[in-house]
């Protein structure tokens, strides 16, 4: 059975979307990753909720220190100029509309950019944590994500059966299979996983995909 991306390079890929002066919270699982993928020339401040700004990569084994951890609970390592604040600053940054691009995780996003990713389906109890914050504070809203669940069903859908976090908040969706944007028109497939072809994202896509006239492999 041919596989994807994987985790690290979904979390590789979103890295390519941020540009010089964004202001980036990425939210917990598959998007903590992407800090250790921002490009060395593409300057962005990275913030989290538990009130650190300007962190970098998450740390090795010999840089860790237990008190500098990211919203995910991850060891990470400061940037120069990293600066501290408590949780109230730091979701009134949010709020407040200073953070350009968040990257959120998530269980299902429909075809008109709504996001599901605090609750299961089948669960009684989540946790929102900063989401919805984050989706209506952010001016940008990445979702990093497997295209399918384990047992292969779709998580993009024309509607979601998981409780909502958001409407109509998403910009681009990126998966194992591929880059998907969020247009007026509908979901635009623009980049696809190495070895898959349109027919076979198709199948695993619930809504119908447009395809971008300059359709390519996914860039790394």
């Amino acid at each position: 059975m041919k596989s994807g991306l994987t985790r690290e390079l979904i979390a590789m890929r979103a890295a390519r979307e941020f540009r010089d002066g964004d202001y980036v919270n990425l939210g917990i699982g598959l998007p903590t990753m992407v800090s250790s993928f921002v490009p060395d020339n593409v300057n962005v401040t990275l913030h989290c909720e538990n009130g650190m700004v300007g962190y970098g990569r998450i740390a090795c084994a010999e840089e860790i220190d237990p008190e500098l951890v990211n919203a995910g609970s991850e060891p990470v390592t400061l940037k120069p100029g990293a600066s501290f604040c408590d949780s109230a600053s730091s979701f009134a940054m949010i709020r407040g509309g200073h953070v350009n691009v968040a990257v959120l995780g998530a269980f299902q996003v429909s075809e008109k950019g709504d996001l599901a990713n605090w609750i299961r389906a089948d669960k009684k109890v989540g946790s929102v944590g900063g989401s919805m914050d984050l989706i209506f504070g952010s001016k940008r809203v990445i979702v990093t994500m497997e295209h399918t669940t384990r047992d292969g069903k779709p998580r993009i859908v024309k509607k979601c059966s998981c409780s909502l976090t958001g409407k109509r908040c998403v910009s681009l969706i990126i998966t194992s299979l591929a880059v998907i944007e969020v247009t007026p028109k509908g979901l635009l497939l623009k980049e696809i996983a190495p070895g898959f072809s349109v027919e076979e994202v198709q199948a695993v896509t619930e809504p119908r995909l447009l395809i971008a006239p300059d359709l390519h492999e996914i860039e790394l």
